[in-house]
């Protein structure tokens, strides 16, 4: 167990590292894929971008605990690609399911958990082969700048005194609480149940909450406005997020374009910068 204050200083790396490579997000966003590197080996930008053929509009649906990076990685693309057009809508992987399966006009949907993708293949709204791993998260205890409450461990968050907010079962942050309750026997009592990981921070961040379950990701992108206890436990619930275009998206050379950049150098690095894990 660990207490630690993040900073701004790994959000503003994200923007500097885009910057610093982008001249190779043309050539990432061309319909060609872009080449996947190494964990271990830091990608470099190509001397010559190839021009961007791609035009049209896409809808991109993505996990809360994305909007930061998407929103970065989104300007990127568009930047690149003048006639591009990209729609950004984030909220818990559960309910974007719910949204997509009821017809709402999605061409690509980024997931926090293989589970919540899962439901769209086996209802044909995605292609079985068409999902792909791009980034790994795993779960962190947020608390205001003060710990009023005096949280230490994730035992802490049981205590009858302590106001602990969570996500909902059936939200991806909410399935990873649930299994790290099973694995260490320790049982939470939240005050409220959340739709996404961004209104579990929204509780902590006005004060209603004296500690919530966030990711790594959602304490390092709040900066001082929250203090993030990092515990050992999170290691029994890593989130992997998988990225695939709908299978009924309207224009699916810049859908597959968009899924190729996130998967490619640029986002990569941008994830990584962010607090995100390799897949």
């Amino acid at each position: 167990m660990s207490i630690r204050i993040r900073g701004t200083n790994r959000i503003r790396t994200a923007g500097v590292v885009v910057l610093a490579v982008s001249a190779a997000v043309a050539l990432a966003a061309c319909s060609t894929p872009a080449a996947h590197v190494p964990a271990s080996s830091a990608p470099s930008a190509p001397s010559t971008p190839t021009a961007s053929t791609l035009s049209g509009s896409i809808t991109v649906f993505a996990a809360a605990s994305l909007k930061a990076t998407f929103t970065e990685l989104a300007a990127e693309f568009e930047k690149a690609n003048p006639d591009v057009d990209i729609a950004l809508n984030f909220a818990g992987s559960s309910d974007l399911v719910t949204q997509i399966t009821e017809g709402a006009p999605a061409d690509v949907f980024a997931s926090a958990d293989e589970k919540n993708m899962a439901k769209l293949t086996d209802a044909g709204l995605v292609d079985a082969g068409a999902p792909v791993d791009f980034a790994t998260n795993v779960l962190e205890i947020a608390v205001p700048p003060t710990n009023p409450a005096g949280i230490t461990s994730f035992a802490d968050l049981a205590k009858p005194d302590v106001k602990t907010v969570v996500c909902a079962p059936q939200v991806p942050c909410g399935s990873a609480t649930v299994a790290v309750e099973q694995a260490t026997g320790v049982t939470l009592t939240p005050v409220s149940e959340e739709s996404s990981v961004t209104d579990v921070l929204g509780k902590v961040t006005s004060g209603e909450a004296d500690a919530g379950l966030v990711y790594v990701t959602d304490v390092t992108a709040a900066g001082d406005a929250v203090l993030g206890i990092t515990f050992p436990e999170s290691s029994e619930a890593v989130n992997t997020y998988p990225i695939a275009p709908v299978a009924a998206t309207g224009n699916p050379d810049v859908a597959q374009a968009f899924v190729d950049f996130i998967t490619g150098d640029v986002g990569q690095y941008v994830l990584e910068a962010a607090g995100f894990g390799k897949p």
